[in-house]
């Protein structure tokens, strides 16, 4: 009885002093900082509370305060901007990796130093070493394609393949070609293009499917070197706010790896190949799709090429290469067969659509899927989505299609698309505000390697559409113009739905993970010229720092 009595008494004792105090203590609350948090039911606020990897309470300074306990740490952050952590939701996250220890052509301006680059990096690593990476843009030199010639002699010793800066055309040089056992007599291919001169020698070009003919010929990494590559591409992209990633296909053990070890500053939705859907559903039948920092359930497919690699489909031919309509990586039928397959099964897809007839037969072939399958949350994605028919745009909204859009393209290829693809069909190409108007859950991203991981220029691009040359000062097709605040949401709200997160990211909202990005200016108090310039102070991930400016 007594002892009864001694535990009734504390009981009691308990639920005056402590259940009484309704807010449980943080680890951690930020303070005084001007707070967007994406929140529709609650936009804006002053301070966060956090314990653990997630926050306990958004609020102001006065709410949050009383969280604070005898070990929680403060931290003023002195009126700057926070808000949530940036998604993006396309990269090509190790490839990425592993081009920041390549040799670096994107600024290239000129042949010249195209080759000079190439020749200095040769002489940095030893001979026989494959030379990877590059990311070249022909459109920086007038548009003329390289060839192998250009920089065989700086390269007696080292195959050379490197890719143009969107992944869809890659240069060998005469040594690779031999590497590979490639001669003029190799026979082109389905889906891909192998640029020959006049009199029927390779140059050294291959164009997507094609370039499977040298790419199986090349090295794999060790693992070592695939971990180091995974580890750098993390503290990269977090130098830039980007807190979750979603990873175009590749490298899952690295990446289960990473996760195992808790070697993760980046949370990852990793794609499988659409071709191994089978794979992947059986993956997920005997493990489940992850978990916080490392899921799966997706599949990655493609239906055209670039355009500038004129390997995008379209319905009418290129303005400047009459007859060309572009190409077909995976036939319609391929496509349907492998979407409706994967579809019965619950995997989410995500298929690279960059022409205007590509991306209505993907939206014809949805739609098909929606209807043969039955209603379920199955939120479609199109890749890209860069060239839209007119018609097509209300299409997206209508069926749940997410496009995934990366706006750096649009002011890198708004240089020279026109005369690509002429006046009238530049009207609707990266139609951001079109498809915001009809009602599409619009999500941006980057693309990188083909284009940098940094959603402040990715914003800047989409707010000013100002080319990187300068030469559009008032935006390439202005008339696509979306707000800052739409622009944030395709970075956090609308990027946390596309890969089934909004439940515990892409805003900064009680209960949610505690990711997180502090900036130099509020982006929407600034004039939209000046986002480029706006710096990244400190990124959190599940509460914890991963990036300091300082």
């Amino acid at each position: 009885m007594k002892k009864f009595t001694v535990l009734l008494t504390a009981f009691f004792l308990c639920l005056f002093f402590s259940c009484s105090d309704k807010n449980p203590k943080a680890n951690r609350v930020i303070l005084n900082a001007v707070i967007w948090t994406g929140d529709q039911s609650n936009p804006s606020a002053q301070a966060m509370a956090i314990a653990g990897d997630s926050l306990l309470a958004v609020g102001n300074n006065a709410e949050i305060e009383k969280y604070k306990g005898p070990n929680t740490e403060v931290i003023d952050l002195n009126g700057a901007f926070v808000t949530p952590g940036f998604i993006d939701c396309h990269v090509h996250f190790l490839t990425g990796g592993f081009n920041l220890s390549g040799v670096q052509l994107r600024d290239a301006k000129t042949k010249e130093e195209f080759i000079s680059r190439i020749k200095a990096f040769a002489e940095t690593v030893p001979a026989g070493t494959w030379i990877l990476g590059g990311d070249w843009d022909h459109e920086n030199w007038g548009g003329e394609l390289p060839t192998r010639q250009w920089i065989d002699e700086v390269t007696p010793d080292h195959p050379v393949w490197i890719t143009r800066l969107d992944g869809h055309m890659s240069l060998a040089n005469t040594a690779a070609l031999k590497a590979a056992g490639v001669d003029r007599s190799v026979k082109d291919v389905e889906g891909g293009t192998i640029v020959r001169d006049a009199k029927g020698n390779l140059t050294g070009i291959f164009k997507d499917n094609a370039s499977n003919i040298i790419d199986r010929h090349v090295p794999d990494p060790s693992p070592e070197q695939v971990d180091d590559a995974l580890q750098a591409a993390m503290k990269y992209v977090a130098s830039f706010g980007v807190t979750s990633v979603h990873h175009m296909a590749g490298y899952m053990d690295a990446l289960e790896r990473a996760q195992k070890n808790n070697n993760m500053i980046t949370r990852i939705y990793a794609m499988y190949p659409i071709s191994q859907w089978q794979t992947l559903d059986e993956k997920i039948k005997q493990e489940g799709r992850g978990d916080k920092w490392l899921k799966i359930g997706g599949l990655k497919g493609f239906v055209d090429g670039s355009l500038g690699s004129h390997t995008a489909a379209f319905f009418e031919p290129f303005t400047d290469a009459p007859g060309d309509t572009g190409l077909w990586v995976n036939t319609p039928d391929q496509l349907y067969e492998w979407i409706s397959a994967a579809d019965k099964v619950g995997l989410q897809l995500m298929v690279h659509a960059i022409g205007d007839q590509a991306i209505n037969s993907l939206l014809n072939i949805y739609e098909r899927v929606e209807q043969e399958n039955g209603s379920q949350d199955r939120r479609f994605r199109i890749e890209h989505a860069q060239h839209i028919a007119p018609q097509d745009i209300p299409r997206f909204a209508a069926l749940n299609v997410i496009p995934s859009m990366q706006p750096y393209h649009a002011i890198d290829d708004g240089r020279w698309a026109e005369k690509v693809i002429g006046p009238e069909r530049i009207k609707t190409t990266y139609a951001f505000k079109s498809l915001f108007d009809a009602g599409a859950t619009v999500a941006f991203g980057s693309d990188w390697f083909v284009a940098p991981p940094t959603p402040l220029e990715g914003i800047y691009a989409a707010v000013t559409r100002r080319t990187i040359d300068d030469q559009n000062p008032d935006g390439w097709v202005p008339e696509q113009k979306v707000t800052v605040e739409q622009a944030l949401v395709a970075y956090t709200r609308n990027a946390a739905y596309a890969s089934f997160d909004e439940k515990i990211k892409g805003t900064l909202t009680r209960g949610k993970l505690a990711d997180f990005v502090v900036l130099s200016e509020d982006l929407r108090a600034i004039a939209p010229e000046q986002i480029r310039h706006v710096r990244v102070l400190k990124t959190w991930v599940g509460g914890k720092e991963v990036f300091s400016l300082e």
